[in-house]
Formats: structure tokens, C-alpha cells, sequence
């Protein structure tokens, strides 16, 4: 790290110091990261390393806990994942904050694989989007947790665990979750680092006082904890918001997508190897999807996806006119969007064209 780097412990496009974030924003990261991260498992080809693997992977029954009353399970060859991104403090992230005995759901996303496996669409929800929660069961006390109007999404993992989360998705979209995946984002950011970086350009420059990163225009190869500091970046993007912010982290999972094309993980056993032990330390899975066997033969039908083929968008919200840090579902956009995944088609474009979300404009900053 450089002298100046040490002096004024802001992140910058050479160096890799980076302050604690703020509880709000230490989470957004992780499922930024997710698509690509499982894209690199299954075209790693892990099956000389499943035993030593397995052990890496955590796994939760979510179809037991939910039971048979959730929407049709349509088996046409499409496939939804809930990915969520958790902000809990415990273990290995009690470095970026206090550990507060419980989590949420600061970055959620639900990524429909077309029946071809050629497209994906990937929608994100914004946690501040105010909800309908169904009850649930309690995932710490087992006990029952009503029902909530106007309820912050985020919300829904704080009082259930995953299984409310996917509760609380399947609610919302009518469609039911295949897979579930939960990162965790200090894991990512050591999958950043096998990789070898992630290439970014930005077309002007980044200077954002609450993720402390600053970087200016040209490309730059971003290691681990400056890639936590890009997508935790909001005051550079659009409106501020953290709906810019959304847009800045799917700009960040295609460069990501792209990257992880020419890493030469084939030619290397041992960085197979390290990025196999990084990503499956890094996430926790459905049952489904449990085993290092199971979670390759799943990531291997997404080898054909590349970043021009995943289509991504924001569900269509507005803001709450009771409360500006709020955001309302568009009902007959989100009905569109929705609609558009469980009959496996493209969603349109007239379904975000009026959507808050749009004023991200991520494009205006990186490449």
C-alpha cells in the first residue's frame, strides 16, 4: 500500500485499505456477487475435490419448513433462485460491524434461468420496499410471527430466517423459489482475490465519502475489499438512493461474469482449487442444492450464460409519499414483471420505464 493510501485510509484504484462500513451498507455487497459466483463453480469442474469441499458447504430444508402450501412447482426446465445477501455479524464478519444477534436481508434478487439455460433475468428488490409479510415461523424460537403490513421487506429474514424470506418472494411473485442461496460477503471478497480482481471502467470519476472509494476515470483492476467499497457506493450514482446503488451492483455482476471467463481456471489446479474452496465457503444452499455434487451439476447448465445474455432489472417501485426512505411496488408493473418469469419470457421494457428504480443510471459510471 502506498504512503499516501496509509495517510488518508481511503480506497483507491492501487490500494486496498478500506474503513468498517456503517450497519445500513455493510451487506449490499453479497449478492451482487452470487450469479457469477455460482457460474464459477460449476465451470471450474470440481470433481476430484468433492469430499474435501463438501465439508465448506452449508445447507437448509426450506420445502420442510414451508410445507405444501406454496405456489405450483411448474417443471417446464425454467429454474428461480432467491439470492440473498444476509448482514449478519457474526463469525469471520464481525470485523465489518457489531454482531446484534440477528439479520436481514440487505440485498435480495431473484434469478429465473430460462427452460433453455441460454437467458436469465435477474430482478432485484429493494429492502426498503414495503411489503405484505405473511406470517411465518420464527427460524430461532419456532414460534409463530404474524403477518405485517407495510412491512420493509428486509424485514422478512430478520424475523424468519430463509425460509420467511422465500415465504415473503413467493408471496409477492406467485412463483415458487427452486433454489435458495444466502452469500456471505467476506467470502466473496476472498473469491475477488482468487480470481485475481475484477476488471472495472469508469467513465468519470468515483469519489463516495460513505463507502470511502475513490477512483478516477479509466480502468482499473479492483481486488477484494475495493470491490466491497464499488458496490457498497451510492452518493456517485444516480439519485443517491440506494435504487442506484441496485444498478451499480448489477453493473458490478456482469463485469464480474465477463471476468471470470478468462481467469484460466482450467489450466490451473491450484487456483481451481482456491476459487472452488472460496465459493463454497461463501454460500449457504437449499437442500437442493447441498452437496458440492449437486451445486456443480446445477452451476453446470449455467456454463452457456454469459453477461450479454442476463437481462437485469429492478422490481418497479415508487417512493412512499408517507416516507421518502420507502419504496411502494408499481402493482401493475410488478404484475408484468412477475408474470414475465413464470411463463418464461423476456421481461419488457415498458414494465420499469416508469419505475424510480431507473434513475439508478449506473451506465453514466462504469462500463
Amino acid at each position: 500500500m502506498s504512503e499516501q493510501s496509509r495517510s488518508t485510509g481511503r480506497i483507491r484504484g492501487t490500494g486496498s485499505r478500506r474503513r468498517k462500513p456503517s450497519r445500513r451498507h455493510r451487506a449490499k455487497v453479497v449478492a451482487a456477487w452470487t450469479v457469477a459466483g455460482v457460474v464459477v463453480v460449476g465451470g471450474a469442474g470440481l470433481g476430484y475435490a468433492y469430499l474435501a469441499l463438501d465439508g465448506n458447504l452449508s445447507s437448509i430444508d426450506i420445502d420442510a419448513k414451508l410445507g405444501t402450501d406454496r405456489p405450483d412447482d411448474v417443471d417446464d426446465g425454467s429454474q428461480d433462485i432467491l439470492v440473498l445477501g444476509s448482514d449478519s455479524r457474526s463469525g469471520d464478519n464481525g470485523k465489518y460491524g457489531e454482531d446484534e444477534g440477528a439479520a436481514r436481508s440487505d440485498t435480495a434478487m431473484v434469478m429465473h434461468i430460462d427452460k433453455g439455460h441460454k437467458t436469465a433475468s435477474v430482478v432485484s428488490i429493494p429492502r426498503d420496499t414495503l411489503i405484505e409479510r405473511p406470517a411465518c415461523e420464527s427460524d430461532t424460537t419456532g414460534d409463530q410471527v404474524p403477518a405485517e403490513h407495510r412491512a420493509m421487506f428486509n424485514t422478512a429474514y430478520e424475523v424468519g430466517g430463509p425460509a420467511c424470506a422465500v415465504k415473503t418472494v413467493e408471496s409477492m411473485s406467485g412463483i415458487r423459489m427452486d433454489h435458495y442461496l444466502e452469500v456471505d460477503f467476506t467470502g466473496f471478497k476472498e473469491l475477488i482475490d482468487e480470481l485475481g480482481g475484477v476488471e472495472i471502467t469508469t467513465k468519470t470519476a468515483i469519489d463516495d465519502s460513505k463507502s470511502h472509494l475513490d477512483l478516477e476515470p479509466g480502468t482499473h483492476t479492483l481486488n477484494g475489499e475495493q470491490s466491497l467499497g464499488l458496490v457498497r457506493t451510492r452518493k456517485s450514482v444516480g439519485d443517491g438512493s440506494d435504487l442506484g446503488r441496485i444498478q451499480l451492483q448489477q453493473a458490478f455482476i456482469k463485469a464480474l461474469m465477463d471476468q471470470t471467463k478468462s481467469v484460466g481456471v482450467f489450466t490451473s489446479p491450484t487456483k481451481l482449487y482456491g476459487l472452488a474452496d472460496a465459493a463454497t465457503k461463501a454460500v449457504t444452499t437449499d437442500s437442493g442444492l447441498g452437496s458440492v455434487k449437486k451445486l456443480t451439476g446445477f452451476a453446470n447448465g449455467l456454463k452457456g450464460l454469459s453477461a450479454k445474455n442476463v437481462h437485469m432489472v429492478t422490481l418497479p417501485v415508487e417512493y412512499d409519499p408517507a416516507d421518502p426512505n420507502r419504496v411502494l411496488p408499481q402493482e401493475k408493473a410488478g404484475r408484468q414483471v412477475w408474470a414475465a418469469l413464470k411463463h418464461d419470457r423476456p421481461i419488457p421494457a415498458s414494465a420499469t420505464e416508469k419505475s424510480a428504480g431507473d434513475k439508478g443510471d449506473a451506465a453514466e459510471v462504469v462500463e
